[in-house]
């Protein structure tokens, strides 16, 4: 989606409300470089921040893909008083990955996400493509997106698991109240040592 800037497209999440105008928009703000992954050519970081967006069903913390590895954002928007977080994705196999490395890749990518829940006391929606895609550049022989979008409670437990090779569609209830009764028992928002992580706003430390 373009931005204020004629010369700025940003990686942009847009939410909708149920009468179908615009609730708010989330600009990616972790940009990848990787094989078939080549967005930094394209997209500059989002210049939104990492804010809520406020629906009738509560409030989203909207993410997108590459921000799904990095717990900054995720406590960021817990700590601005989001409800659920939710990551739009589209990831997937090389086709010449071994299926070890396959099992690793899917592994880390689940439990990072599921560590997001547990960390901030909120069910994680990861919404994942799937089929498969060919690789212009030619660097990989093509991306076999692995699918199994997934519903994560306040405790990481799995609620939903979707298939790999499958569109599908699918309503889940989530209990939002469960998040105080959780956050209670694990109080990692009170414990934290807020005196002491100065070094996070920076690149490296010494």
């Amino acid at each position: 989606m373009k931005s204020g800037h004629p010369a700025f497209y940003h990686n942009t999440a847009v939410v909708f409300e149920k009468d179908g105008t615009e609730a708010g928009r989330y600009r990616k703000m972790h940009i990848p470089d990787d094989p078939a992954y080549y967005e930094k050519f394209y997209f500059p970081p989002g210049d939104l921040g990492f804010n809520p967006i406020s629906t009738s069903v509560g409030k989203l913390g909207v993410l997108v893909c590459w921000d799904q590895w990095y717990p900054e954002g995720a406590r960021l928007m817990a700590m601005r008083g989001a409800e659920v977080l939710i990551y739009p994705t589209a990831i997937g196999w090389a086709d010449t990955d071994p299926q070890d490395e396959q099992d690793r890749q899917f592994g880390a990518w689940q439990t990072i996400q599921r560590g997001h829940a547990v960390a901030n006391g909120l069910p994680v929606i990861s919404v994942n493509r799937t089929g498969w895609e060919e690789d212009f550049s030619g660097v990989t022989g093509g991306i076999r997106f692995w699918g199994q979008s997934f519903i994560a409670g306040a405790q990481g437990e799995i609620l939903y698991s979707a298939p790999i090779d499958q569109e599908v569609t699918q309503v889940i209830e989530i209990d939002k109240q469960r998040t105080e009764a959780v956050r209670r028992m694990w109080p990692f928002f009170r414990d934290r040592r807020i005196d002491a992580y100065d070094g996070l706003n920076k690149r490296y430390l010494d």
